[in-house]
């Protein structure tokens, strides 16, 4: 996947700023760059200087001054690579940094790929692949919930249990296949009963761990809410208040909407991805029956669901409309939210305790009710208020772990499932050779997450997707 050559790459964002950062990796870091530093001051090489240490000096080449700069000296295995690294900080012009990335590539360095940098980490044993695809996560993370995901997995909190889990089971496989080498003994050396105890105990575990997938997912991405309704309740206005621009067209003529309208906006911690969808109504009309499909596909899709209705209209009636989503949500992972829209226009204040009181969502759960007038702008900060607290930080925090990768999700799910054909055969008595394949199938799994098991187009996959310089 990588050779022994010495890479460079700018590692700041792309375009002209006050600094950037040009980012050297490999054993002839220090030889190449030795020749083409001249440091200021005391003239020793960059050889003798010490690890983890800044020098000023200029860099030249053929006897002109390319530009005045700073080099940080890392060296291995203490670096981010494992290997002899030199991030050479120079001033942000454009030219600057690709005259200097062309003077190292004519001194013998080549151009780094997309993720090598990470990569080379990986294959170094500084992270393993779960840290590294975290890496990944975190510079494009976009709230503080995503941040504090990827940091928790970048600092080895999922790849520790997993970890744990693995060796733990390891022992338990090793004495299967002692065994299998006395099978005409008839001797037992793993004990079933812990070996039981121990396989429930990871199948449980990784249950709990798959499950937040879902979560996961939907923070790393943003949350999306569906704002639905019958036409002219006021969704386009609320999306357009939300974004605090004029995104959707509003107007008073009944099925203005026919497709779905999306933008994300940060509620506290958390991205949200508002979904505007076409007003729900018997129609005639073939492009709004389109957008009516659509508005159901969406629905199927969202977290949240924002049930959007006239604060004139009776709890009954909302209540039938309500039934009628009902087939399309998933109780499980969906919320709705019912807004009462144009409180405007009430002669007292809505009730918002008596309406939730009145309209159940089955199984006891009550919908909450929120009254706002999108139009005035009154109460937007109550219902923004409530999606925060049903996804906020504290749910998060309570979270051991969370996944947002689909690659994990599906290595757990197959050896949660490999767990599940132990504990099955555990209960039937099979035999010993049979129980210690499904072991080493959930071993396996474990290895695809960590690294410790993985082929070359696996890591390709995954590196090719980082930005260069990462």
């Amino acid at each position: 996947m990588t050779d022994n050559a010495t890479i460079a790459a700018i590692a700041t964002a792309p375009g002209q700023g006050a600094l950037a950062v040009i980012r050297v990796s490999g054993t002839d870091a220090f030889h190449i760059l030795g020749k083409l530093f001249q440091p200021a001051g005391k003239r020793r090489s960059l050889d003798e200087r010490p690890a983890n240490s800044i020098v000023h000096g200029l860099l030249k080449f053929e006897q002109e001054i390319v530009d005045d700069v700073l080099l940080s000296l890392f060296r291995a295995p203490h670096s981010y690579t494992g290997e002899d690294v030199i991030e050479i900080s120079c001033h942000g012009s454009v030219v600057i940094q690709k005259k200097i990335l062309h003077v190292l590539v004519q001194s013998g360095i080549r151009l780094a790929k997309p993720g090598e940098f990470t990569m080379r980490a990986f294959l170094n044993g500084k992270l393993d692949l779960s840290q590294a695809e975290a890496v990944a996560d975190l510079i494009s993370s976009t709230s503080e919930a995503s941040r504090k995901v990827a940091i928790q997995q970048m600092r080895g909190g999922f790849s520790q249990q997993i970890q744990m889990l693995r060796d733990r089971l390891l022992n338990f496989i090793s004495l299967i296949e002692l065994e299998l080498d006395f099978s005409e003994e008839d001797v037992e050396f793993a004990d079933r009963t812990q070996l039981r105890s121990l396989v429930q105990e990871i199948y449980d575990k990784l249950s709990n761990i798959a499950g937040t997938f879902e979560k996961g997912n939907a923070i790393k991405n943003g949350i999306p809410v569906a704002i639905v309704g019958e036409p002219n309740v006021g969704k386009s206005t609320l999306l357009n208040v939300l974004l605090n621009e004029e995104k959707a067209i509003v107007s008073d003529i009944p099925g203005t909407t026919r497709d779905a309208i999306e933008d994300t906006i940060h509620v506290g911690d958390l991205l949200f991805r508002f979904i505007d969808t076409a007003g729900i109504r018997e129609t005639t009309d073939t492009i709004e029956t389109i957008g009516i499909e659509k508005t159901f596909e969406k629905v199927k899709q969202a977290s949240v669901i924002l049930f959007m209705a006239d604060a004139l209209s009776t709890a009954e009636s909302i209540r039938q409309k309500l039934d009628k989503l009902k087939d399309l949500v998933q109780e499980e992972s969906s919320h709705i939210i019912v807004v009462m829209n144009k409180t405007d226009k009430l002669e007292n204040a809505l009730d918002e305790e008596k309406f939730a009181g009145l309209i159940s969502g089955g199984k006891n759960k009550l919908f909450p009710v929120v009254g706002i007038s999108a139009k005035k702008k009154q109460n937007i900060d109550q219902l923004t208020s409530l999606l925060a607290e049903l996804y906020g930080m504290r749910q998060l925090v309570n979270e051991d772990t969370i996944i947002t990768n689909a690659r994990h999700y599906e290595a757990l799910e197959k050896s949660r499932q490999a767990a599940q054909r132990v504990l099955e055969g555990l209960s039937t008595g099979i035999p010993g050779d049979l129980l210690a394949m499904d072991i080493r199938e959930i071993l396996h799994y474990f290895g695809q997450i960590t690294g410790q098991i993985t082929t070359d187009e696996i890591l390709g996959n995954i590196f090719r997707n980082f930005c260069i310089g990462k």
